[in-house]
């Protein structure tokens, strides 16, 4: 069994991509939907959360709002933040990974937007980057309840560089023409990456 690592910077059109390798029938790991299920009321991040920011959880469950102020007070607090929330998400995945050999899957799909910058890249057969224009990313983004241009600044600045990512891919899928244009290439990178896999 081959995994891909699929990332891409805010607006890049990385969700949708992965929706259409759901759509391929390959086992996807959504990385922030697993985050989501850890900060809900009864998840394994809320209790480790509340203790290394206190006040940002609220009817039992992390809010997110308020976190995000914690941290933008205080960014030395993101460090603290993944060192509780990696390990339980890694437990999660490898958990993903299990249940896919199980059903025989011979492709699954890490979904991980910052897969370069925690060193991901390392857990994975292959990376696929989804991509477009600056301007096309900045115009889907801004669409965003509550985005402003400081919060995507900052976003951004977290990110690696997108010309850096690229170039360290092992495929491309540019998603500014549409979800068509979008699964032709992507069915040209599934067959590819499943002739590699022969070799």
């Amino acid at each position: 069994m081959k995994i891909i690592g699929l990332t891409g910077s805010i607006g890049m059109g990385k969700s949708a991509t992965a929706a259409l390798i759901a759509d391929a029938g390959i086992p996807v790991f959504d990385s922030d939907a697993c985050v989501h299920s850890l900060y809900a009321a009864g998840g394994k991040a809320v209790a480790p959360i509340e203790g290394a920011f206190p006040g940002v959880v609220v009817d039992g469950a992390v809010d997110r709002q308020r976190l995000s102020a914690a941290l933008h007070e205080d960014p030395s607090g993101f460090a603290r933040l993944e060192a509780i929330v990696h390990p339980l998400v890694l437990e999660e995945r490898e958990a993903f990974l299990h249940k896919a050999r199980q059903r025989g899957a011979d492709l699954v799909v890490f979904d991980i937007p910052l897969l370069y910058e925690t060193g991901s890249d390392s857990h994975v057969d292959h990376v696929l980057v989804a991509y477009a224009p600056d301007e096309i990313r900045r115009s889907r983004v801004m669409q965003r309840p509550g985005m402003t241009q400081d919060k995507l600044d900052a976003i951004i600045a977290r990110q690696l560089d997108d010309s850096n990512k690229l170039a360290r891919a092992d495929y491309r899928i540019e998603t500014s023409g549409g979800l068509d244009d979008a699964k032709r290439q992507l069915d040209a990178i599934l067959k590819s990456v499943r002739e590699r896999s022969k070799d």
